[in-house]
């Protein structure tokens, strides 16, 4: 299954919050539907970027894919990109991380015109969904979150695109 896969669940539930959602005048209840888009946007980020692992190890090898995809079954929250490179590409060959970081910038200078950084955006909507989970806390606006999770797609395809051969 392609990973992108992974984000329809997420998008079926933006089409209907954008058009529920400016009608809500309770800041409150919008609140709570802002760190529910949180917590469905990071899960399907663990999700995309799990199969993106397994998938390349099974290409390189059958059993490197079954081991992949047991090492991977824990991921929980571990996904800012520090994390991706330090804890997890590195693990296949640091040429990966090089690669990863090459499609990280290349991503970024194809969206420049919205003078966001989709690191920095994707980084802040897994802090948002952790204080939203732990805390009860909501740190980013409904908007900000949107705008993060398409950014953050961005963030998973340019892992897809490292971790291709």
């Amino acid at each position: 299954m392609p990973y992108t896969d992974k984000f329809q669940p997420t998008d079926d539930l933006l089409t209907h919050l954008n058009s529920v959602v400016p009608t809500i005048k309770d800041s409150f209840i919008l609140s709570r539907y802002t760190g529910f888009v949180s917590i469905s946007a990071v899960t399907v980020y663990e999700l995309a970027i799990k199969e993106i692992f397994i998938d390349f190890a099974k290409r390189k090898h059958k059993i490197f894919g079954n081991f992949t995809e047991i090492s991977l079954g824990r991921i929980n929250g571990r996904i800012k990109i520090s994390d991706l490179k330090k804890e997890f590409i590195t693990k296949f060959g640091d040429k990966y991380v090089k690669k990863f970081e090459k499609a990280l910038t290349n991503n970024q200078s194809l969206l420049n015109n919205q003078n966001l950084d989709i690191q920095v955006s994707y980084n802040n909507l897994l802090n948002c969904r952790h204080s939203f989970v732990h805390k009860n806390i909501v740190t980013m606006t409904y908007s900000e979150v949107i705008i993060a999770y398409n950014f953050g797609k961005e963030v998973i395809k340019s892992l897809a695109e490292a971790m291709s051969r």
